[in-house]
């Protein structure tokens, strides 16, 4: 594994005449996820990374139950969004407004829940050890189901069924993401976004990843990837997630050693590591792979996650369709 410091990431250093032109731009703080594309981008890209990949079956999995996601999220029925007096009391607090620890789960969640699982239980071959696991999903009792999903949302192990916890978590997502995005249309003045959180700024998540990203006024800029509703906000480059620190950040990559050779060329995603407080995040160049979907990519990209992990490092942030016993975040704030 190739490791480098922050100095030497590869980065282009821009011009005088470029500085002047991005200082009038205006970055936008907080990116929402576009129900017509966000579960079909991701499931396309699973399908891509599963091709000769040593987890196939299982990214193949997940591909079809994004595709259940996508369709759900197209006819999403109405639940509850938050209202004036919410939305107030969030600004003032400076929480975001769809915090789980708060906000109420509408029981339709469940109901769409079963809805994905059915619908993936009729594209899986009948020999699938997929379907045993979702079958016991299905008929978990409501009280069980709530108490998996609260576990699940607060980061707490203790308890949490590993092997289905991935299936509820697709039901949330599809929950939350719709939250989202539909609040983002009933109310788009409602987000109250502070200055480059560590936590998703809409429902108070751990991020999954960071990407650079491409075009326009968001060229070059850093946005985290929210693990649960899919939200992108912005963060600062070179800069820990886990402690916000500036100094001994390093980078750390998988890469052939014929680009080794090449000195600082930049690997598509790379593991920012912090010396400070022994923590990393997955950052992903836009710029390298525009075909970039962060969840399907930081999947695909799990040697990475074991390599970094072997050095001493512990991963800011989960990806809520990939679970381990050890080493998840919990509640409190960094």
């Amino acid at each position: 594994m190739k490791s480098k410091s922050a100095s030497t990431n590869g980065t282009r250093t821009l011009t005088p005449e470029e500085i002047a032109r991005r200082a009038d731009v205006k970055i936008p703080p907080l990116l929402l996820p576009k129900p017509a594309s966000v579960f079909a981008d991701r499931a396309l890209r699973l399908r891509q990374q599963a091709a000769g990949h040593a987890m196939r079956d299982y990214l193949m999995l997940l591909a079809v139950i994004c595709e259940a996601q996508h369709e759900l999220l197209q006819n999403h029925p109405q639940v509850p969004l938050p209202d004036d007096e919410q939305v107030a009391a969030a600004r003032e607090n400076s929480t975001p407004l769809l915090a789980t620890g708060q906000w109420q789960r509408d029981p339709a969640w469940r109901a769409q829940l079963q809805l994905l699982l059915a619908q993936v239980l009729e594209k899986l071959p009948a020999d699938s050890p997929a379907r045993d696991g979702i079958q016991r999903v299905r008929d978990l009792p409501v009280e069980t189901l709530e108490q998996q999903a609260e576990r699940l949302l607060a980061g707490i192990t203790l308890g949490l069924d590993m092997a289905t916890a991935p299936l509820i978590a697709a039901g949330l997502q599809l929950y939350w993401t719709h939250l989202a995005a539909a609040t983002a249309v009933s109310n788009p003045g409602a987000w109250h976004i502070p200055f480059e959180p560590n936590r998703c700024p809409c429902c108070g998540s751990l991020p999954a990843v960071s990407i650079t990203r491409i075009r326009g006024k968001l060229e070059g800029q850093r946005y985290l990837v929210c693990s649960l509703c899919s939200s992108q906000w912005h963060f600062m480059r070179v800069k820990c997630t886990h402690c916000s620190s500036l100094e001994s950040i390093r980078f750390r990559s998988l890469q052939p050693i014929e680009q080794q050779e090449l000195g600082d060329k930049r690997a598509v995603i790379e593991a920012e590591t912090c010396d400070k407080c022994q923590h990393y995040l997955k950052t992903m160049h836009m710029d390298l792979d525009p075909q970039i979907e962060p969840m399907a990519d930081d999947l695909a990209s799990l040697t990475l996650d074991l390599l970094t992990s072997d050095a001493g490092y512990i991963r800011y942030g989960n990806n809520l369709l990939l679970l381990f016993g050890e080493n998840q975040p919990q509640v409190e704030e960094a």
